[in-house]
């Protein structure tokens, strides 16, 4: 029951005081059509009272205007709201500006695509050239791997022939982890290309799509789409 007498109270609060305001006014105020009566509120949003004028100590908080029929003519922000609603409008600005320029590169990539290719068989075959680089440069890693696994398995042989022998030798067991270094630095270059060129082929083949989507002249291809990589 103490929690709806507030509730009621924090409600009724600025029209009753409204009111009284009203009643209050000067009669040659009321009969210029000239009254209003102005409530101020705490920080927390609630109003705390009603008058002609806001109070030195409550002018940086939100108000309320209303005419002498209690109807709300104008509202003020406290510094507070203001300052809020001033950073959220300078982000949507800022974001309007980066929606516009990632727009204009978008057009500018695609204008680029159009004119870069004549057909999509030249992008195939762009595409194709860049992976028979790869290609050439995965055959050599491979061959210098299989070099290398080859010198690890001599060096593995020699190394059990002279602990056998009992004449251990440090220079083969350098040998050996010269091998198994190398081995382990061609096979990441390995890795590392075949990733290449599975990322040339996912790259060409979004070019591919947007340059039929350009040609074709489809809704998606006029939308702000990601950009094509050439």
């Amino acid at each position: 029951m103490l929690r709806f007498t507030r509730a009621f109270f924090a409600a009724t609060l600025a029209l009753a005081l409204a009111a009284f305001f009203a009643e209050t006014v000067p009669a040659q105020t009321k009969g210029s059509g000239g009254g209003k009566i102005i409530c101020w509120k705490d920080k927390s949003g609630k109003v705390v009272g009603c008058g002609d004028r806001v109070p030195p100590e409550y002018e940086d908080s939100a108000t309320k205007e209303l005419d002498r029929r209690g109807v709300t003519r104008k509202t003020t922000e406290t510094a507070e709201e203001q300052a809020k609603r001033a950073a959220e409008d300078q982000r949507l600005a800022k974001q309007k500006a980066e929606e516009k320029k990632v727009q204009a590169e978008q057009k500018r990539r695609d204008s680029a695509l159009l004119s870069t290719y004549a057909n999509e068989k030249e992008i195939d075959q762009r595409r194709d050239r860049e992976v028979q680089e790869v290609d050439r440069l995965l055959g050599q890693f491979q061959g210098l791997h299989k070099g290398a696994v080859a010198r690890r398995d001599n060096a593995q042989k020699r190394l059990e022939a002279s602990e056998k022998a009992k004449r251990p030798s440090d220079t083969i067991k350098d040998e050996l982890a010269r091998a198994e270094d190398d081995m382990a630095k061609f096979e990441k270059s390995i890795n590392a290309k075949n990733k290449e060129k599975e990322e040339i082929r996912a790259r060409y083949a979004e070019t591919k799509q947007r340059y039929m989507d350009l040609r074709s002249g489809s809704a998606q291809a006029a939308s702000a789409a990601p950009a094509a990589k050439k």
